[in-house]
């Protein structure tokens, strides 16, 4: 039997929607159709319903046959109209794209996504964390369901046995929400259970002789006697008990709301970047956002991983976000420097969104960086923004063709890498710092020789060490092309020494030769290093001690 209480819910909001403001939303996706694109029966017995599934709108081909039991009653969602097939016929649909009726269960924002393409948000309710606003999330329900700009859902989290029985509801389980009301100084929204049984026990439930005034009751056309008689599982709550058993609202948003959208598919190998970036998100997927327009506005960032097998959903161990940076959209290497300006919060969800909310003085370009907590394996994923304004989204290119690399053992992190020497710092050549000029010289020594007819280089310098030891990188200039390009320099370091990594990017270096001196902070710090030069130019890369 199927009991997916976050689909149920998501068709009872959507079923709503279509009733409140006259406008198809879940039949209009169910074919075949008449001239009024209303559903209509097929004597075949072959339906087409479209669903949006990994980032883009897909047709699912299912027939009319549907479980039964030994009774021959249903095993699957139904109308409690009997001349009505679309609940049944869309379950199937959706069942049939996440691998049949032992369906795992989800959330409604993806139950959402999937039937509406609606944008999906996740609000999280945490009463005691400063940045949440509860006073500023009920006005956004009230105000944004009233105009038919978003479909709400709700969900417990874990409720013990005993809060169970004392409330009536079911822990960890999804609720339509119907309405949202103020009415006489209170805050109330109207909740359906998605079993059609089982409400609410508390506070403005039917059962409650206190709080039902005859003009509330007249207000809000609730008549609790007559509710006590058939449990058809909708009951109205107040907004303070909502904060104290429910864990979550789900939001999903017309997208119809935003003029411009920009998309981008896209995939991120296993072995590109370290398994955590919580030191190094240079190799992460980075792309470049565009807003074309100066003044007020919203672009909101829509990342959606997709989900190529079952088992990927059942047991979903990817956790992804979105960082923003105002970093002028080029390519970000560290993850707190510079801080970001959105700070994404990682989850297990196939879908994660961020907002930017733009003012006069807000920049016009920025930095998205994707992000995975633990990257064990491939993922593909959509990048999709929308905006009320005009915007470009783009990847940020890679500019350097051509890579080097010092190696230990033979090894190296890329297959087509020339061997230079054994990258370490032993005995005398761990120098240390500059702040130890007795030392500091007998660190390694390499030599790079770009190869260019111009002095539009770019150079990259990525060290890794150990990580319990602080690290740097020198440049220095041998000889130059020409000395007075506006890119020329004598010396350049890295800046703060850190732990186990940095990376120095070099724009516009003239051709030349230039010396690379790796160094731990202190002297006689032993240890392996990995030291990477990327080029936008043939190079050669030599060890000079």
């Amino acid at each position: 039997i199927v009991s997916d209480c976050s689909f149920v819910a998501s068709l009872a909001v959507s079923a709503l929607y279509e009733r409140r403001f006259g406008r198809r939303l879940v039949t209009s996706i169910i074919y075949p159709r008449n001239s009024r694109k209303e559903p209509i029966y097929n004597p075949f017995g072959k339906y087409m319903v479209k669903l949006h599934i990994n980032g883009v709108p897909r047709k699912i081909i299912i027939d009319d046959q549907l479980p039964l039991g030994r009774h021959g009653e249903l095993l699957c969602s139904y109308s409690s109209n009997k001349n009505e097939l679309w609940i049944s016929l869309l379950e199937k649909a959706y069942m049939k794209v996440m691998g049949g009726y032992d369906f795992p269960g989800s959330n409604s924002n993806i139950d959402l996504h999937a039937l509406t393409g609606w944008i999906p948000e996740r609000v999280a309710i945490r009463n005691n964390e400063p940045d949440f606003n509860a006073d500023a999330l009920f006005d956004k329900l009230l105000t944004r369901l009233e105009k038919g700009d978003v479909l709400v859902t709700a969900a417990t989290g874990e409720l013990s046995d005993a809060e169970a029985d004392r409330t009536g509801l079911v822990a960890t389980h999804a609720y339509a929400v119907l309405d949202v009301r103020r009415e006489q100084g209170l805050r109330l929204l109207k909740l359906k259970n998605p079993w059609s049984h089982l409400r609410w026990r508390g506070n403005y439930s039917e059962l409650d002789k206190l709080h039902w005034t005859p003009q509330l009751q007249r207000l809000l056309n609730f008549d609790p006697n007559s509710a006590a008689m058939f449990d058809n599982g909708v009951f109205w709550i107040d907004y303070d008990s909502i904060l104290k058993f429910f864990d979550v609202f789900y939001l999903n948003w017309n997208p119809k709301l935003f003029n411009y959208t920009f998309c981008l598919h896209q995939s991120w190998k296993t072995g590109l970047g370290p398994i955590k970036d919580a030191y190094n998100i240079g190799e992460n997927p980075q792309f470049f956002l565009q807003v074309d327009q100066g003044g007020s506005g919203a672009v909101w960032i829509l990342l959606t991983r997709h989900i190529t097998q079952i088992e990927d959903f059942k047991e979903n161990r990817e956790y992804i976000t979105v960082l923003v940076y105002r970093n002028n959209g080029k390519r970000v290497f560290y993850p707190n420097d510079p801080p970001p300006f959105i700070d994404g919060v990682r989850i297990n969800s196939p879908h994660y969104l961020c907002k930017l909310v733009l003012n006069e003085s807000s920049p016009r370009r920025y930095t998205l960086v994707v992000s995975q907590y633990e990257k064990m394996h491939t993922i593909f994923y959509t990048l999709r923004a929308y905006a009320t304004c005009p915007i470009s989204l783009g990847k940020i290119p890679n500019q350097y063709e051509h890579v080097k690399q010092t190696v230990t053992q033979q090894r190296s992190l890329y297959p087509t890498i020339l061997q230079v020497s054994d990258g370490q710092w032993n005995g005398e050549t761990a120098g240390g710092c500059g702040n130890h000029p007795n030392t500091h010289l007998n660190n390694p020594r390499y030599q790079v020789t770009l190869e260019s007819g111009n002095n539009k280089n770019q150079l990259l310098l990525d060290l890794k060490g150990p990580k319990q030891y602080q690290v740097g990188l020198d440049i220095i200039c041998v000889v130059a092309s020409d000395p007075n390009a506006p890119g020329a320099f004598t010396k350049k370091h890295t800046g703060a020494f850190r732990s186990g990594f940095v990376v120095m990017p070099l724009e516009d270096v003239p051709a030349g030769t230039y010396d690379i001196v790796p160094s731990t902070f202190l002297p006689g710090q032993e240890g392996p290093f990995f030291l990477t030069v990327k080029s936008s130019c043939p190079f050669k890369l030599a060890r000079l001690r």
